[in-house]
């Protein structure tokens, strides 16, 4: 019964922080072609200025018809925007479009008319504005012409924002071009130290730093916070009050629980913000700890069967979901597809340090939390059986999580930036490990049916 009871718990912790990070799908073409098509879309970066103050980029998919563009910055050139008169484009412009960037709003005719229409006018470029957030491809028509300007089209937002300026008699000014994000980036090494670094704080917490902290009714940065004072000063406990309906609570609670919820309130308000990641990976790191700290595994009996579930369902919802519902599900819910681009902050993220496109390399908590329950297990069984880090499992499983993590990011790569399912590769590189381990050394059926209570009655080195 109280094995069932283990699994159970440890299943609905699962449910909750299994999330993953969204990924870019590539899409392949292979149709036939107008001879005036050049049969390559490319994803376009249009930086703006209005009146010499740069403002937020903002992406764009340009046409496979008009002219390519280039992919350094440095190549590109730096033109004023003007609306096209009338916007949808459609007639010959009644106002100057030379050497300038023409913006024409989607409707009325067809794409490849607005842009011959303003190729006639002497247009540099053109972008298109869509009248909804998403951007989808412009194909040619049958009747192609010879394009020899860029076509580019940007969501709506993007488009009122330049609309917005140039009616106030803004100058505004745009850049296109068509980075190529970097193979790797450098983030991706920062975030996997603070992974592999928080499976490892999370295992050594309880006996290095918050020994006597298992029963306090905290959570998240507040446990942490008491946690770190409390051992630095251990007479921080000893002061409490009665607050009416709370009871008695300790001084120190009183104090810090009200900075970590301003923190946390901090974040909420600020959370689309470039900075916001510190402060959500702050506060993750400490729930993570935490979770590790009350959810424990009390043998690989119940860690095989967790974490096999988590490979399946990990499996399932990143490569065969798409067959079911078009579409990853995982990826449609980290995106905050459906819910106004509001994704669950369940991540630790990072923003790219040297990708043109910016945006965050991501770990889901789940990929810290499931391996963590196994890894922080093997650091009591070392403990409690006198092993050192050579003959333990802590430390080869650790090793065995980094690993696993490394493995993540080459599929990725591997695989034109595809989403991962990271279990797919931190189940085996740590369950594995273990149980390989302990086949080797003879203890898999200690460690199968493994009793920690048990375990610390008996004195050091008794039988």
């Amino acid at each position: 019964m109280a094995l069932s009871s283990t699994i159970i718990n440890l299943l609905l912790y699962f449910l909750s922080f299994n999330f993953y990070s969204p990924f870019v799908v590539a899409v392949d073409e292979n149709k036939t072609k107008p001879s005036f098509c050049h049969n390559q879309f490319q994803s376009v970066l249009v930086r703006n200025w209005v009146d010499g103050v740069e403002r937020e980029y903002i992406e764009g998919l340009s046409g496979e018809f008009g002219s390519v563009l280039p992919m350094e910055e440095k190549k590109a050139r730096r033109l004023p925007a003007v609306l096209s008169n009338p916007l949808n484009g459609c007639t010959l412009p009644s106002s100057k479009l030379s050497n300038s960037i023409a913006l024409s709003a989607r409707g009325d005719c067809e794409f490849m008319e607005k842009a011959q229409v303003s190729q006639s006018g002497d247009a540099a470029g053109l972008l298109v504005i869509n009248d909804e957030e998403d951007i989808f491809e412009m194909m040619c028509s049958e009747n192609a012409v010879n394009i020899m300007i860029p076509v580019v089209m940007i969501p709506a937002s993007g488009g009122k924002q330049i609309k917005e300026s140039i009616a106030s008699k803004g100058k505004v000014e745009l850049l296109l071009y068509a980075p190529i994000s970097p193979v790797v980036d450098v983030s991706v090494v920062f975030l996997w130290m603070i992974a592999v670094g928080c499976v490892i704080l999370a295992s050594i917490w309880s006996e290095y730093i918050a020994c006597e902290q298992h029963c306090d009714p905290y959570q998240g940065m507040t446990a942490c916070a008491i946690a770190l004072i409390s051992r630095v000063s251990r007479n921080c406990r000893n002061h409490t009050v009665k607050l009416p309906l709370f009871g008695d609570a300790t001084v120190l609670s009183i104090v810090v629980f009200p900075l970590c919820l301003a923190f946390a309130i901090f974040w909420v308000v600020h959370r689309h913000a470039s900075y916001s990641w510190f402060f959500q990976d702050f506060l993750g790191i400490c729930l993570m700890i935490n979770v590790l700290q009350l959810a424990r595994l009390p043998n690989i009996k119940v860690a095989a069967v967790l974490l096999s579930c988590a490979f399946v369902y990990d499996i399932f919802w990143v490569f065969i979901s798409p067959l079911l519902f078009h579409e990853s599900v995982m990826v449609a819910v980290a995106r905050g597809k459906n819910s106004g681009g509001e994704s669950i902050p369940m991540v630790l993220r990072l923003p790219k340090l040297i990708d043109p496109w910016g945006g965050y390399n991501m770990v889901g908590f789940g990929d810290v939390i499931f391996p963590g329950l196994l890894i922080s297990f093997a650091f009591r069984y070392d403990r409690a059986n006198n092993k050192g880090f050579k003959d333990g499992y802590f430390l080869w499983l650790t090793i065995g999580y980094g690993f696993g993590l490394f493995l993540t990011y080459v599929g990725l790569y591997l695989m034109n930036g595809h989403g991962q399912p990271a279990l797919l590769y931190l189940v085996p590189c740590t369950l594995g490990t273990l149980v390989v381990l302990g086949k080797v050394r003879g203890e898999l059926r200690m460690l199968w049916d493994y009793d920690e209570n048990a375990s610390l009655s008996r004195p050091p080195g008794g039988a």
